[in-house]
């Protein structure tokens, strides 16, 4: 049978209980029509690009299906009727991918780096803005933070200017 991958955007304000729910009403009709739900992942909520129907963040939810094209339309038909799903995209391909999907793998990833030591605000010596001399630019004294080359030589103001060049 065809594999399927299957992603939709339920709205931000539907509860996780209520996208659990809806996923099971999806899995149920898959099962239904002679379809299986190989894997079904839920990213959470996460931020949208851009607004849609009057929503900027939305629970992501992927299944893996395997199932003839009936199916795949049958859950299309019904997503396109329920009003909690803001949108949604199937893509047949030829083999499923094992394992945790690279939205999970980046989560995860995500997670580590947290666990580690947080964002690199934390890490020693802080943001640039903790510098002698403040962040660089606006109200800076004697040039600003210069480090170890110390400070600026005087300007020679008999140094004569670079010659332009001219046309004849």
């Amino acid at each position: 049978m065809p594999l399927y991958e299957h992603v939709f955007l339920a709205r931000q304000d539907a509860s996780a209980q209520q996208v659990e729910e809806l996923t099971t009403q999806i899995t149920g009709v898959i099962e239904g029509l002679g379809g299986k739900v190989v894997k079904m992942e839920s990213w959470g909520v996460r931020s949208l690009t851009y607004r849609m129907h009057k929503n900027r963040k939305a629970h992501f939810v992927l299944l893996n299906i395997d199932g003839p094209s009936a199916v795949v339309a049958e859950v299309e038909r019904q997503e396109r009727i329920n009003e909690d799903v803001i949108r949604y995209l199937t893509v047949r391909v030829d083999e499923l991918e094992e394992g945790p999907s690279a939205m999970m793998r980046k989560a995860d990833r995500d997670r580590d780096r947290d666990d580690r030591g947080g964002f690199r605000g934390d890490r020693e010596g802080g943001f640039r803005g903790d510098r002698e001399g403040g962040f660089r630019g606006g109200d800076r004294e004697g040039g600003g933070f210069r480090g170890d080359r110390g400070p600026r030589r005087p300007r020679d103001d008999a140094a004569p200017a670079p010659a332009a060049a001219t046309e004849e």
